[in-house]
């Protein structure tokens, strides 16, 4: 297992004073690169080879979002490594060890001058270790996007959405998604984020600088899917967001 301990920043907390969905999952992003680089298979090593580790999918569990200033440690492990996906958890401790956010993500090896996923070579067995997986429902590769829906504004790709690889980073299909949430119903929506449980991910396609992503806005007020499509309807990414019962305590 790989850790590192933080302190909440206020660059990084909602208008509510807590960590920001946008800033947890750069928690976890950061966390698993920190990883790889602490094994010498970080971005540069991928680079090397051109090619590099993508996410496939997420299932993010929220009990509760740390607050500014409060200390948090983020922990990762690779449990699971098969010919073509790798699987990988993370946990987000407060300070007692109590587990805020629990997630579990599956990944690929992308070869860029391939076009096209590869398999996992014996060298990135290095990230294995004998930590058990979460108890945790299995992540599913596909998403359903069903029943009628209502486009939010576009979004045009622009250099702050995108990561070393040139694409969008994983961390902002996920704000626009809640951002397409809020925009269509206003401060409700707004305010049935903070009561957000689980998210899960699927990612499809690679959006990439000046590309105009299209929201499409599924479901109802507890569970809502975010279908992000390109202008002809392709799916770059689809988001799940399942709300938590307002009546139960935070």
């Amino acid at each position: 297992m790989y850790s590192f301990d933080s302190k909440v920043r206020y660059s990084e907390c909602d208008e509510h004073g807590r960590l920001s969905l946008l800033s947890l999952i750069n928690y976890l992003q950061d966390c698993s690169t920190f990883n790889s680089e602490s094994i010498n298979r970080g971005v540069g090593y991928m680079a090397g080879k051109n090619q590099a580790w993508l996410i496939a999918a997420w299932q993010i569990e929220i009990e509760r979002l740390p607050r500014f200033y409060d200390d948090i440690r983020v922990s990762t492990w690779c449990h699971t490594m098969g010919r073509t996906l790798a699987s990988r958890n993370f946990v987000v401790s407060d300070a007692d060890g109590a587990q805020l956010v629990r997630a579990d993500s599956l990944w690929f090896v992308f070869d860029f001058a391939k076009g096209r996923p590869v398999r996992i070579t014996e060298d990135q067995h290095i990230y294995l270790t004998d930590e058990p997986p979460l108890d945790m429902p299995e992540t599913s590769r596909r998403l359903p996007v069903e029943g009628p829906y209502v486009e939010a504004p576009p979004v045009v790709v622009s250099e702050m959405h995108l990561d070393t690889n040139r694409h969008v980073n994983n961390a902002q299909y996920i704000g626009m998604a809640t951002n397409a949430l809020a925009a269509i119903a206003g401060s409700e929506a707004t305010d049935r984020i903070d009561d957000i449980e689980r998210i899960s991910v699927q990612y499809k396609n690679q959006a990439l600088l000046g590309d105009t992503i299209v929201p499409r806005v599924h479901g109802d007020e507890h569970i809502c899917t975010v279908d992000l499509t390109d202008q002809a309807g392709e799916s770059f990414a689809v988001v799940r967001l399942e709300l938590r019962d307002k009546s139960e305590a935070r």
